[in-house]
């Protein structure tokens, strides 16, 4: 899974990465613990125009009476996107790019200590996610919803962590975004083994309320 990640991209070179137009209200960056609920950057694509905006990570389906009405839907498997009713409209047209510097898995020893690990690109550049989303409006609320989706992990991540985000290559992109045509579903696997590398990191990061560049700071393992 994909359960807390950090983005340290500044908002004209995500722009401009993504040729597409920022929203007025995207979320303050660099954000090194971005967590469930958070508003993230997601890029979308409406008629074949690409625009960078917030939206609420964690998707809330239609039949949501209230923001926590239901599970809090942070990933969706691809194994299982299309069936879900929850997500399976949103995988057929309702497609994102999720921006992201690397994410946090953890790790437990025989007491249940958590160790936080950073996984990030091995060229250290943009990582981007698959996501879905979804509007929602609910008595006067209203909330433009993600979730990332997931698949089985490989290379090391799989040495600690069975799942890890699907991420996108940069020629994926405008497939992904419903602007390539059909066959997006092929998109849905895992990163190549040695696309991405991993660090432990401080144990700072198991709270929520925890910020700065020190997160993703190698620690000894």
């Amino acid at each position: 899974m994909c359960g807390r990640f950090a983005l340290t991209l500044p908002p004209d070179a995500m722009a401009q990465l993504f040729d597409a137009v920022p929203g007025n209200d995207l979320p303050e960056v660099p954000n090194y613990n971005i967590c469930p609920t958070n508003r993230v950057h997601a890029v979308m694509s409406e008629d074949g125009n690409r625009r960078l905006t917030a939206m609420r990570w964690g998707f809330l389906p239609h039949w949501y009476k209230t923001t926590n009405g239901g599970p809090l839907l942070i990933n969706a498997r691809a194994e299982t996107i299309a069936e879900k009713p929850a997500f399976k409209a949103a995988a057929r047209s309702r497609r994102c790019l999720i921006p992201a510097s690397g994410f946090f898995e953890w790790t437990k020893d025989e007491e249940g200590t958590r160790y936080p690990w950073f996984i990030h690109p091995a060229d250290d550049g943009p990582m981007v996610m698959a996501g879905v989303w979804q509007d929602w409006e609910r008595d006067g609320e209203a909330h433009r919803t993600c979730a990332i989706v997931t698949c089985a992990a490989q290379g090391p991540v799989a040495e600690i962590h069975h799942r890890m985000p699907v991420i996108l290559a940069p020629a994926d992109w405008a497939l992904w975004l419903g602007e390539g045509g059909h066959g997006a579903a092929a998109l849905m696997k895992a990163a190549p083994a040695d696309a991405l590398r991993l660090h432990r990191v401080d144990r700072a990061v198991n709270s929520n309320r925890a910020s700065g560049p020190q997160l993703i700071a190698p620690v000894a393992a």
